[in-house]
């Protein structure tokens, strides 16, 4: 069976959504990152930049700031706080994704929510700390921290956000198909193997 849903979860600065879009423009499938967070934004009628800042993070007492003209209380819809309710609304349009098939999703625990779906293919980027720090340094540039002082924050964040909504660790490779050190194989080649491995025929190893 083709894997036609790909998640990839990833380390921050290890290339990741570098990966996942050019993954997507290989196979003609449709791309979900900031797509997501567009989607989820008019569901919700949170600003986006919330949903980015908090959607895949831990949760903490600055979820409130950027959702504030929104609700006026720490409980909303149902009586689940406004974290809870960011992260019901995200997994039913991941769901709802899915569901159309021929589709790459960044992060946000996808591959959690995709976990029962035959046809989905779950990838974890990962890549050493110094390959990291200059990445990100190339990418967005110094500031008050240090890079790996960065790479440490979020990758907390998200590994605090998956333990708590699925109970599991983020980045054990049981949770993945495939995990793909970005910094020994390159970006191209990681978006070469993870090509191969979507469009191959599962169970004999051949390709389709």
């Amino acid at each position: 069976m083709e894997k036609n849903i790909i998640t990839i979860s990833r380390q921050f600065g290890s290339g990741g959504r570098t990966i996942a879009k050019g993954v997507a423009e290989k196979l003609g499938y449709d791309y979900y990152d900031k797509e997501l967070i567009e989607k989820v934004a008019e569901m919700t009628g949170f600003d986006p930049k919330y949903i980015e800042e908090n959607g895949e993070y831990a949760p903490g007492k600055s979820i409130f700031s950027l959702a504030s003209s929104f609700i006026s209380a720490s409980r909303v819809m149902g009586g689940m706080s406004a974290y809870d309710y960011l992260w019901v609304v995200q997994r039913n349009a991941i769901i709802e994704i899915a569901d159309k098939g021929n589709c790459v999703i960044v992060g946000r625990c996808a591959d959690y929510i995709l976990k029962d779906y035959p046809n989905a293919l779950h990838v974890y980027i990962h890549a050493p700390m110094e390959a990291r720090a200059e990445r990100i340094v190339k990418r967005y540039g110094e500031s008050d921290k240090k890079p790996e002082d960065r790479l440490k924050e979020k990758d907390s964040k998200r590994s605090v956000n998956y333990k708590h909504f699925t109970g599991n660790v983020w980045g054990d490779s049981r949770n993945y198909d495939l995990c793909l050190n970005s910094d020994k194989l390159t970006i191209k080649k990681c978006i070469e193997v993870i090509c191969d491995f979507a469009t191959m025929e599962w169970g004999t190893g051949k390709q389709v």
